[in-house]
């Protein structure tokens, strides 16, 4: 008894250090937020204009394109309603060739990923598997999320390049 007993206890350990899909999306989604804000923290305000090339947008432009994403999947994923847009990202996402300061950048990213934070929190497991979305781009919760957290990780890469042209070390990744 006491051998099938500690068997089934042994056997029972890996289940409850388990975390779910929603659990990974909460606490990662948390930490790319945090290192986000540090890399757009990173670029004094002076060169939140620069580019490395004509055809780039520029570092603010780019501070600002992540968090319009990412307001758009955190919305469509949660079903809440999204933040309204500080006048400048408003300009900015009416016409995208227009610059986007270092103090509306770095705002407007903060709003944005406590936004998400407490709608990936809230995200029901239902939501995760259901299509939400206009219809030309209709993914379940789950793909909204995933989808957007790597498209933040790809042009927080690209951010942190900008940086390095500027001789500016980018923030470690903590995991």
């Amino acid at each position: 008894m006491k051998l099938s007993l500690l068997s089934l206890f042994a056997l029972a350990l890996p289940a409850f250090s388990q975390t779910t899909i929603k659990d990974a999306l909460v606490k990662h989604w948390k930490v790319t937020g945090e290192l986000t804000i540090a890399v757009a923290e990173a670029m004094p305000a002076d060169d939140y204009n620069f580019r490395p090339n004509p055809e780039e947008m520029s570092f603010g432009q780019l501070m600002a394109h992540i968090a319009l994403a990412d307001r758009n999947a955190c919305t469509n994923a949660s079903g809440m309603p999204a933040p309204a847009l500080p006048d400048p990202i408003a300009a900015f996402a009416k016409d995208n060739k227009v610059d986007v300061d270092k103090p509306s950048a770095v705002a407007f990213q903060k709003q944005i990923f406590a936004f998400c934070n407490t709608a990936v929190s809230s995200v029901t497991l239902e939501q995760l598997d259901k299509i939400a979305g206009p219809p030309a781009r209709n993914l379940t919760g789950y793909e909204w999320l995933w989808s957007n957290f790597t498209h933040t990780a790809h042009h927080r890469g690209q951010a942190e390049v900008y940086l390095r042209v500027k001789n500016i070390k980018p923030p470690t990744y903590v995991f």
